[in-house]
């Protein structure tokens, strides 16, 4: 039986994101310490484990399948790599940075300065959509030290919190892209590994799709259950079940995660009572 190849990150917290997100659709991986390649038990997938800056190739020539990447990634070294899917997880920001020392004011304040950076296609197509002429110094590594030692007058690199920033005495000045995870194909993809991409792809949005979903149970009296039942968005409509006493309602529905809390306190208002909240396993739409 043909299995569909894919790649992540070897190590790092990309690596545990995208192992989860397999095991949350029902991908069980025969995993071992410092294996480069391991098998589903029970799904026809190979899973790759290569470095990330590596990946983009992997998928041009077709060794794999797909990949599970970060979209700056691609953007610096696959931009003709197609992306089937957004995962929602190891989102950061590339960014430019300055020291803190420096009154930064616009963009036209990196004319003519040293930029050291790992993403030097990504620093150069933005500056010169801004019209800006820089040096740039390629770095693999411990980019944000640059400055300190003298080697640039700014940097640029992915930023998660920016605690690494605060640590080495820089201010983020310019967010040049914004990034997640994504599920990246090779063009060279066979035809019967594209039905499994698809079986893959139906699990992975069943399982985002929950992980942006509540689920909540509310009581409600009779009398305001249509102004209660007019705040719930709901998949199609909530379900409304009688309770054992008289004049009250029991009220089933799914809430998007980013307006949980206004709704919430919404429903509160209208006269809701006993609102319980549950994660949502899978969500198949």
């Amino acid at each position: 039986m043909t299995n569909i190849r894919i790649a992540i990150q070897k190590s790092g917290r990309l690596n545990e994101d995208s192992l989860k997100i397999l095991k949350d659709c029902g991908i069980s991986i025969n995993n071992g310490k410092d294996q480069l390649k391991a098998s589903a038990r029970n799904f026809p997938l190979e899973v790759f484990y290569l470095r990330n800056g590596d990946i983009p190739q992997y998928l041009r020539d077709g060794v794999v399948d797909i990949a599970i990447i970060g979209e700056n990634v691609l953007v610096e070294k696959g931009k003709d790599i197609r992306k089937a899917e957004k995962l929602g997880f190891s989102k950061c920001r590339v960014s430019l940075a300055v020291p803190k020392t420096l009154k930064y004011s616009t963009i036209k304040d990196f004319e003519g300065k040293r930029i050291a950076t790992s993403y030097p296609n990504t620093v150069n197509e933005y500056l010169r959509e801004k019209g800006i002429k820089a040096d740039l110094h390629i770095i693999n590594g411990s980019v944000e030290i640059a400055p300190n030692i003298g080697l640039a007058d700014a940097i640029c690199d992915i930023v998660s919190s920016g605690s690494t920033l605060f640590k080495n005495n820089l201010e983020e000045v310019e967010v040049i892209l914004k990034s997640e995870a994504v599920l990246a194909v090779s063009p060279k993809i066979s035809e019967e590994r594209q039905e499994i991409l698809k079986q893959l792809q139906f699990r992975i949005q069943s399982v985002l799709q929950a992980r942006q979903s509540k689920y909540i149970l509310l009581n409600a009296p009779n009398d305001k259950l249509d102004a209660i039942i007019e705040l719930l968005p709901g998949m199609r409509s909530p379900t409304v079940l009688p309770l054992a006493e008289k004049g009250w309602s029991s009220v089933h529905t799914v809430l998007n995660q980013d307006k949980f809390w206004e709704v919430i306190h919404e429903l509160k208002q209208a006269g809701a009572e006993g609102i319980l909240v549950c994660p949502i396993e899978k969500m198949v739409l």
